[in-house]
């Protein structure tokens, strides 16, 4: 549209020029007019009736004199340069855009079923954040989950990829991406098949499905040497992330249901964040409560955590502060490697609960989770 009406404006500019004095308010009228149909309303002159309008046709039928008549012709090539020359550079800058989000995202269209307080969930998006890897969420009912009925897998994180691949599980779901990322040429299809599912029954009886590598991202040996330039760095990141998942995840629950008011707390944040019904919701944030603090209990006597399970959420962070140690910002260096993000994902879920507040308080980990903040939210994993 832009474009079109510096092109009229640029005919109407040389008319003015090029045509004899005599005839110039004609073709001014005619030029003006004829745009009136076209484009609408005089009002996009920021007029508010057909008065303006008269006044300013009138004005250019007086203006006779050849030399008025150049002067208002050269203000109009003036104003239709402008035009244009605004409209190339928003062109420029929307295919820009649209190029580095090409880029960005590696080209695979991301979906991802979640709920949005639960901390795996959590974890990849604090890799698709950091990475700026554009995606749509669709949260799920935790109750119904009839947004993944359509899955056999029936837990969340899920994240369909181009609307074919579907990954499961959040550790290999990011050890995926990270190796597409290194790699664009190899297929999500393909990388997946690194992943194998096995399925097993637990000590509880219950079966449960492992990913076999899940913790590897599978590189050539030139891709690994670029990534992992330093010998153990690989290793460490490995033995944290799986640290992530078999121990700090555990304590995310009997801390934020610690006492009944947390209990309560928590819900409330729950319910608001997540797609629930309002009976949904009220039973949720009731009876939910009540069933998470005896839960709570429960896990807290499974793994084992002192009496004030806070002492074991401020050991485990600073145990991992003290691992990064004082020379690094980020136990990848000077940028997160995957366990920077896999911690940071899961703490996030306790914002402006009481324990995040003690943890940031009565902990270490103030500073490294200020900058993993900034980095999440300025997507610096993009170049």
């Amino acid at each position: 549209m832009a474009a079109a009406c510096s092109r009229t404006l640029c005919k109407v500019g040389w008319s003015i020029l090029e045509s004899p004095p005599v005839r110039r308010p004609g073709i001014v009228s005619s030029y003006l007019l004829g745009n009136v149909s076209t484009l609408g309303s005089r009002r996009a002159f920021g007029t508010s009736g057909t008065g303006y309008r008269s006044k300013l046709l009138s004005s250019l039928q007086t203006g006779r004199a050849g030399g008025g008549g150049r002067v208002l012709g050269c203000a109009v090539l003036v104003g239709a340069g402008l035009g244009l020359y605004h409209t190339v550079k928003f062109r420029l800058q929307q295919h820009l855009a649209e190029e580095e989000t090409n880029v960005s995202g590696g080209g695979l269209k991301l979906v991802l079923y979640q709920y949005k307080t639960c901390p795996f969930c959590s974890k990849v998006r604090a890799f698709l954040d950091y990475h700026g890897l554009p995606y749509e969420i669709v949260e799920v009912n935790p109750v119904m989950r009839k947004e993944i009925k359509w899955s056999d897998y029936r837990k969340v994180p899920i994240l369909m990829v181009d609307g074919e691949v579907q990954l499961n599980d959040s550790t290999v779901i990011i050890s995926s991406l990270r190796t597409h990322l290194m790699n664009k040429e190899r297929s999500m299809a393909e990388i997946l098949q690194c992943y194998p599912a096995m399925k097993s029954v637990n000590d509880r009886g219950k079966e449960v499905t492992e990913y076999n590598n899940k913790y590897w991202v599978m590189l050539t040996e030139a891709e690994s040497l670029e990534l992992y330039p330093d010998k153990g760095i690989q290793k460490e990141e490995i033995k944290w992330r799986t640290w992530t998942d078999e121990w700090l995840v555990h304590l995310i629950s009997p801390n934020v249901y610690r006492t009944t008011g947390e209990a309560m707390a928590s819900f409330d944040y729950i319910v608001r964040e997540g797609k629930f019904s309002p009976m949904e919701g009220f039973f949720a944030k009731y009876v939910g409560a009540a069933a998470m603090y005896i839960i709570a209990k429960r896990l807290k006597s499974r793994h084992n955590l002192q009496d004030d399970v806070r002492e074991d959420l401020y050991k485990a962070v600073n145990d991992w502060v003290a691992a990064i140690g004082k020379k690094r910002k980020f136990m990848g260096g000077d940028q997160p490697n995957l366990a920077d993000l896999a911690v940071f994902g899961v703490l996030r879920v306790m914002e402006g609960l009481e324990a995040f507040d003690d943890m940031m308080k009565n902990s270490k980990v103030k500073p490294w989770y200020r900058r993993m903040e900034s980095a999440s939210l300025n997507h610096e994993g993009r170049t």
